[in-house]
């Protein structure tokens, strides 16, 4: 098997708390970085819980991107997958900078390759 996905798992802290708060701007966000990564949205689904924090998923015909964030804390746990030959990275670094990410961890891990090995772990501080 070998479906040449990539999925981007990124620890973003120190976020604007106003927007990891507001669920249709985390919608809207989630939405453009799919298209600026040049994905075809497919469904959008995203839950504001009480009394903080939004959870949501935007598919794709490439795969998906998913957030859980934790205003309290100013920290997003975000994924990016895709398929094909879009680049995951695209849409993350598009979301980290909205959300005005102070600094992230970011892991991009090849998938349906076999064993997982991990390519690039980084760190930014903004």
């Amino acid at each position: 098997m070998n479906t040449f996905g990539r999925h981007v798992i990124a620890e973003l802290w120190e976020c604007n708390s106003n927007k990891l708060n507001d669920r249709e701007f985390i919608e809207r966000l989630f939405v453009d970085a799919a298209l600026e990564a040049g994905a075809e949205v497919r469904e959008v689904v995203f839950h504001k819980f009480a009394p903080q924090g939004v959870s949501g998923v935007v598919i794709i015909s490439e795969s998906h991107l998913t957030i859980h964030s934790f205003p309290e804390h100013g920290y997003a746990s975000i994924d990016v997958y895709t398929c094909g030959n879009l680049d995951p990275n695209i849409a993350a670094n598009y979301i980290s900078n909205e959300l005005s990410a102070k600094s992230s961890e970011v892991a991009e891990i090849p998938r349906g390759k076999g064993q997982i090995n991990f390519l690039e772990k980084t760190t930014l501080n903004m």
